[in-house]
């Protein structure tokens, strides 16, 4: 009985991080077709929509799961929060479907403005669903833009681990879903030059994949021709350990230890408990 309440309770926290990363890129990935291919809005719209995007994410999967809704953060919690391992690969492919399904239907809905603005389906309109480097059009290596996905996801995980700590100062009456959108639109407005601020494996290479089944045959490469899609994988992983380790170093020792350790994973509740 309890092996099946355990794998019952797994599969909910998969359709959670599942959905949320699923409203996640619905939000994100259609504010850029809308400003890329149909000239609705700007740079500051597409910040505020990934970061809205995030915190809609957050409170549909928080419950749940915990709403990591990104790779990047699944493994500094596997490193330094105590999340099973056992769940991290899990987590990471239900995350990925999540951002696939999401940019499949981004993609159908757009049809029409997307074969207007781009009828070769081209590098001109990649960046709807995936990243490039200096946004397809700055003068960035994909090593340079490396450089710039390991401290935009350090920042992200290292503030979020600050943000949910609840021997730190959390918000309360279940804002951290709001907060954590914040810093993604703060990181957007700051780090999005050198590659898009991706920081999330699973925000770029579920929709790349999406992009590519369906037309878009240079959607592993950048405008250099050269290969790219590990960049937003392996820089945020890669980040998001550094973030991690900073905030256990550097914050977590001097913090007092006298309250209940908190649920690996999980947001902070209004009652400050653990959100599962």
């Amino acid at each position: 009985m309890a092996e099946r309440t355990s794998r019952t309770g797994l599969i909910g926290e998969l359709s959670s991080e599942f959905l949320g990363t699923m409203i996640l890129i619905l939000f994100g990935c259609g504010v850029v077709a809308q400003v890329v291919a149909a000239g609705i809005g700007d740079h500051d719209s597409i910040a505020w929509a990934w970061g809205l995007g995030v915190t809609m994410g957050v409170y549909v999967a928080a419950r749940l799961s915990g709403a990591h809704i990104n790779p990047a953060v699944t493994l500094a919690l596997a490193c330094f929060k105590g999340f099973s391992w056992k769940k991290v690969g899990p987590y990471v492919l239900a995350q990925t479907a999540g951002a696939f399904v999401a940019a499949l239907l981004v993609r159908w809905n757009y049809t029409e403005v997307l074969a207007k603005a781009d009828p070769g389906h081209t590098i001109k309109t990649q960046g709807v669903f995936s990243t490039l480097p200096g946004n397809g059009s700055l003068p960035v290596s994909e090593w340079g833009a490396l450089r710039d996905q390991v401290i935009g996801t350090a920042i992200l995980v290292l503030v979020i681990f600050a943000i949910t700590d609840l021997l730190n100062t959390p918000p309360g009456a279940n804002l951290a879903p709001l907060i954590i959108g914040l810093l993604v639109v703060a990181i957007g407005m700051a780090w999005g030059t050198d590659a898009g601020y991706a920081i999330n494996p699973a925000r770029d290479f579920g929709p790349r994949l999406a992009s590519y089944i369906t037309g878009y045959g240079t959607a592993w490469r950048d405008q250099y021709g050269n290969i790219y899609f590990w960049v937003p994988i392996v820089g945020p992983l890669v980040g998001g350990v550094v973030g991690a380790a900073m905030y256990r170093w550097f914050i977590s020792p001097f913090l007092a230890s006298g309250e209940e350790p908190q649920e690996p994973g999980r947001v902070p509740t209004p009652e400050g408990g653990s959100a599962g």
